[in-house]
């Protein structure tokens, strides 16, 4: 499970306006800060045009890297850490560019003052 992977994930049981059941969520976390029996993750729903003013929701299209079936939105607000042991199978993978983008989403979720540079 690598940063960039997307992943089906359980994500039950949930508590008030978390996504729940098992759905695809983007590793976001890097391993090379420390290999842990959890990951961060983003999950992935339906894509809505509603969500095109939504600053934390990131559209992805399918393509045969991702191998979604469908537009999705990864959910910048979402952002949860879990157990491996919640990782049912790998789906695919985001291009790098599509991580920066969502990285610097998740950092605007937590002040907009942030702003990520690429390295």
């Amino acid at each position: 499970m690598k940063q960039s992977e997307i992943w089906l994930v359980n994500l039950d049981p949930t508590i008030g306006t978390e996504i729940n059941k098992t759905r695809p969520c983007v590793v976001i976390g890097d391993d090379a800060i420390g290999k842990l029996k959890s990951k961060t993750v983003l999950p992935l729903t339906g894509w809505s045009e509603n969500y095109t003013t939504v600053p934390w929701m990131v559209k992805c299209e399918p393509t045969s890297l991702n191998h979604l079936t469908k537009n999705s939105a990864i959910d910048a607000f979402q952002i949860r850490n879990l157990s491996t042991k919640r990782f049912v199978k790998k789906v695919g993978e985001i291009d790098e560019a599509l991580l920066f983008k969502v990285h610097s989403i998740v950092a605007k979720t937590l002040s907009v003052k942030y702003r990520l540079v690429h390295a």
